[in-house]
């Protein structure tokens, strides 16, 4: 890649993440789209924007996805279900990702459109309450 276009690549992280650093997944598309059109291999621009956020201190929302789904799947191994206290440390381990840049309401919300995306919906209820049922009403994902 030449120093051109990695330099418009950066700006146009810059532009984008300038008020919160934070760069949602549209705002990721956006700025793929123009590395295509700059003639940039998608996954080599891919690697360049997570090594600028990385180094400037963004938070990129597709990675951290990326680190939930890895963190459940895990998680979920043999018994296939997903327990309470699991689920809280994903959600931990996710706040502490988006340092701040997105509510708790907010990151719950992504973790439960996580575990819906990726079919780990099974989880360990209790006998009179299904703790899963109540955090999803909770963040409003029906």
């Amino acid at each position: 890649m030449t120093t051109d276009v990695k330099a418009r690549l950066v700006n146009e992280i810059h532009l984008r993440g300038y008020d919160d650093k934070y760069i949602d997944r549209n705002e990721e598309r956006e700025i793929l789209q123009i590395a295509i059109q700059l003639g940039v291999a998608v996954e080599a621009a891919r690697a360049d924007l997570a090594a600028v956020c990385t180094a400037e201190g963004y938070v990129l929302e597709s990675a951290v996805v990326q680190a939930m789904s890895e963190q459940l799947a895990a998680m979920v191994g043999a018994s296939g279900r997903v327990d309470r206290g699991g689920f809280e440390r994903v959600l931990a381990d996710a706040v502490r990702r988006v340092r701040g840049k997105k509510t708790d309401r907010e990151v719950k919300k992504m973790l439960v459109t996580v575990m819906e995306d990726t079919g780990r919906t099974r989880v360990k209820a209790g006998w009179f309450r299904n703790w899963y049922k109540a955090v999803k009403r909770e963040v409003g994902v029906p």
